[in-house]
């Protein structure tokens, strides 16, 4: 059977067929509404034209925030509409069928373990460094999902090993301060660039310029991803390390976050790669859709 994987974004919404090969057939963005019941609308909508070219299809999901466990309702999405909404049970309700779910993250995660960067290998921790900083583990080439449903929120802990001017560190959305995401988000980086320089510069512009300033922001940067990568192989102890997001195609951030751990990783050895994505921006959508098995359950 036919898998559909849907990344929902807060300002697109990618839909994408993948055959029992793990082969994308066809991809299509529609802006994402901002608005809940706008939101069901266009994601029914965008399954109902892609089965009618296509054929029934098995439905994946990739969100933003998560799903308690306790309410079934969303939490922590940054689409604000979302939150404290049954969504998962309104979709299904809509479509008629069950429809799987979870974190954008864990989806990157899951697509880089089954047939990307991190294909082969029994434990991966995918990364996701952008306008908020994610991740997912996969064991196995299984989703851990926890009993929580936050594995792999490395996030929302404090960065570790702080350094002189380090604490208490930026108050995040999320109530504490100095969290990693405040530290290693594009925002982030840019706000203490701003801090330090005066000068308002776009991450990615920050990450490729060759000025003094620049340099050296980009070494704090590194060595914060370092510290907060350390903490992370100390208590999973992954093959691999799968980094995505915009700020992951910063030139030689693999070579230069895996060079450094061995400084903070509790061993003698590291054994832990540290790799760049492999499918980038499609990422999303197939590891939605490897929610689902190949073969029908």
């Amino acid at each position: 059977m036919l898998r559909i994987g849907i990344d929902l974004g807060g300002t697109k919404t990618e839909a994408a067929v993948m055959d029992a090969a793990g082969r994308l057939l066809v991809r299509e963005r529609i802006a994402t509404p901002r608005d809940y019941a706008g939101t069901i609308d266009a994601i029914a909508e965008i399954i109902d034209d892609l089965e009618g070219r296509h054929g029934p299809a098995r439905i994946g999901l990739g969100h933003p925030g998560s799903i308690s466990p306790k309410t079934g309702n969303m939490r922590n999405a940054n689409s604000v509409w979302l939150n404290g909404s049954p969504f998962k049970t309104d979709l299904e309700a809509r479509l008629g069928r069950e429809v799987r779910m979870a974190n954008d993250a864990d989806c990157f995660a899951l697509s880089e373990a089954r047939n990307g960067a991190g294909a082969g290998e029994s434990v991966v921790f995918g990364v996701i460094l952008g306008t908020g900083v994610g991740g997912g583990i996969v064991i196995n080439g299984q989703l851990l999902t926890g009993a929580q449903h936050i594995a792999g929120e490395w996030g929302h802990n404090a960065l570790p090993w702080p350094k002189p001017g380090e604490l208490p560190g930026t108050t995040c959305w999320c109530g504490q301060s100095g969290c990693i995401e405040t530290w290693l988000s594009g925002p982030g980086m840019a706000r203490e660039h701003a801090e330090r320089t005066g000068i308002a510069r776009e991450p990615r512009d920050i990450l490729a310029a060759s000025d003094a300033a620049s340099r050296d922001s980009r070494g704090r940067y590194i060595d914060r991803l370092t510290r907060a990568l350390a903490s992370v192989v100390n208590i999973i102890d992954p093959d691999v390390i799968v980094l995505g997001g915009g700020l992951s195609n910063t030139q030689d951030l693999p070579q230069k976050v895996e060079e450094g751990l061995p400084r903070y990783v509790f061993s003698d050895i590291l054994e832990t790669r540290v790799r760049r994505h492999m499918h980038g921006d499609s990422s999303g959508v197939r590891g939605a859709a490897w929610l689902w098995p190949a073969a029908p359950e």
